[in-house]
């Protein structure tokens, strides 16, 4: 069996074995080691689940999500049921400033205003992800940190070596003032996810580029 028609094979019963993917239409193609997932999903969580699961299969070098979601049933809600949910979502994380502001045009929810750090901004995105009628959302949070970078490539590298789940020597930093750019390999999407996340939380940091590629 070719390289890439194991992988749709293992990618395919991965998406099979995911208790969170309910949906039977989602298509797999491959090629050389990027995956694309097509079809339709009941709801938004159900998206980023399959994504999640596709991550997981060793080989998986990139993934193009063509996947569309399909609302029904009791996931079908108007635009104010689900702008009701969304300021109640945000409204109880207890990360989430409360100024940050969504508006929601077809199930799609835009978010707004400033916070002070990386976790804050995810976090509202995170809240309001998982609700019912929502088919997507744009962060467009802006992030004003409350210092001034200082020796941003410096904390970033520390806290990579710090962290038991990173091999920090294959991972190159560079920073402009705020804005930070990941390069180099990691072993898995995980690592990846888990490079970035130590890169915003670092002080100071306004924008993060990661550019790690997953090597097997």
């Amino acid at each position: 069996m070719a390289k890439d028609e194991k992988l749709k094979y293992d990618v395919i019963e991965e998406l099979r074995w995911e208790p969170t993917v309910t949906a039977t239409d989602i298509s797999v193609s491959v090629k050389d080691g990027v995956v694309t997932l097509s079809g339709s999903v009941p709801h938004f969580a159900e998206k980023r689940a399959a994504e999640r699961a596709t991550q997981r299969v060793e080989g998986v070098k990139a993934i193009v999500e063509e996947m569309e979601v399909n609302l029904s049933g009791i996931h079908k809600r108007k635009d104010s049921e689900i702008a009701q949910s969304v300021v109640e979502a945000l409204g109880w994380h207890v990360w989430v400033p409360s100024h940050v502001q969504a508006t929601v045009e077809n199930g799609w929810v835009t978010l707004t205003g400033t916070v002070t750090w990386g976790f804050q901004r995810t976090a509202a995105e995170d809240s309001v992800r998982y609700q019912s009628g929502v088919k997507g959302v744009s962060n467009n949070i802006t992030l004003k940190p409350s210092v001034q970078p200082a020796a941003v490539k410096d904390a970033i590298e520390k806290a990579l070596k710090r962290d038991a789940e990173i091999d920090a020597e294959r991972i190159e930093v560079s920073a402009d003032g705020g804005k930070v750019t990941l390069a180099g390999t990691v072993n898995s999407w995980d690592e990846r996810g888990e490079a970035s996340s130590a890169a915003w939380g670092t002080p100071g940091v306004t924008e993060v580029q990661n550019n790690l590629a997953v090597s097997y």
